[in-house]
């Protein structure tokens, strides 16, 4: 049997709240399901509440409004986050994508998240 988890997109203005609204779907009230980029890929790979040995699906309803509360600017502001944290090596690489941010150019945080879905979620994700 396929197991659906279903996110709210109206729930999602920031990353952080992503973190919350997908801990939430698969593990409850204040389930934990990463709290950064590499952790959630991990969580989605099985054990953390996903099915190890099925199949799941995740649903993102009104995925538009996450799409675009999920864009540029909130981009920079990861990115921002990131640069302050991240080894000295990585900050060029970092700071060029901030500034593409910062100028509507690159990948947002939304894609970043689909892009992990469409790799880990043997289901697949269901943008509605």
């Amino acid at each position: 049997m396929t197991t659906t988890y279903v996110l709210d997109g109206t729930r999602i203005s920031t990353l952080e709240d992503f973190w919350r609204v997908v801990g939430e779907a698969v593990n409850g009230t204040g389930g934990y399901f990463g709290r950064n980029l590499d952790a959630f890929a991990d969580c989605l790979s099985g054990g953390f509440g996903t099915p190890d040995d099925d199949d799941y699906v995740v649903e993102w309803r009104d995925h538009q409004v996450s799409r675009e509360r999920l864009g540029h600017p909130e981009t920079a502001r990861q990115l921002e986050i990131r640069l302050a944290r991240c080894h000295p090596t990585n900050r060029p690489s970092v700071r060029a994508d901030l500034d593409a941010a910062r100028e509507g150019r690159g990948t947002t945080v939304f894609d970043w998240l689909v892009e992990i879905f469409d790799d880990r979620v043997p289901g697949g994700l269901r943008l509605r």
